[in-house]
């Protein structure tokens, strides 16, 4: 995996990682070990923005919208019992099953893309508030400053539209050496 071979380049020429922020790839942060890893909250809030959209209709959706919402402000008791609450609410109604139509064996969860919200912040929710825990590391809780000093590679690759991938690393490698 790339992330895997930049952790043993950047460690080769010396550098110490203190601590790694996420944005929320599956099965990254297994790589880290004892790396303390903080995932980013404005991806984290993309996410759930994905599944319940920007105006979720259902008041569930909208009461976790809103808690989602409160990610940048709060500590990770105060979030956490807010998740808690919200669960112990909505848990039966997260439960609703849908039973096809013409095979009455086979059912889908009602509120799918509602179970999923919940669950991405369920399954983050350890490494959402790492910034707060290390704060001598001064870890951000965003991303956004690497993604900001990125962008220029980003405008001038994404010109060359149409190139496979090796002749876009080689344009990039290109461009960080001068």
């Amino acid at each position: 995996m790339e992330y895997h071979k930049g952790i043993i380049a950047i460690t080769k020429q010396g550098f110490r990682i203190s601590a790694i922020v996420l944005d929320g790839r599956p099965g990254v942060r297994n790589l880290f070990g004892d790396i303390p890893v903080q995932m980013c909250h404005f991806h984290q809030k993309q996410i759930v923005q994905r599944y319940l959209t920007n105006n979720p209709k259902l008041e569930a959706g909208i009461e976790l919208k809103k808690i989602s919402d409160t990610l940048n402000d709060t500590s990770e008791k105060e979030f956490t019992d807010k998740i808690i609450k919200w669960n112990n609410k909505w848990c039966e109604f997260l439960k609703e099953k849908t039973y096809d139509i013409f095979n009455h064996k086979r059912w889908y969860y009602t509120h799918k893309r509602l179970r999923s919200a919940y669950r991405s912040l369920n399954i983050n929710l350890p490494y959402l508030f790492t910034y707060q825990k290390y704060p001598e590391l001064n870890i951000p809780n965003t991303t956004n400053s690497l993604e900001g000093s990125f962008s220029h590679l980003k405008e001038k690759v994404g010109i060359h539209r149409g190139l496979r991938l090796n002749i876009k690393k080689k344009i990039i490698n290109q461009i960080l050496i001068n």
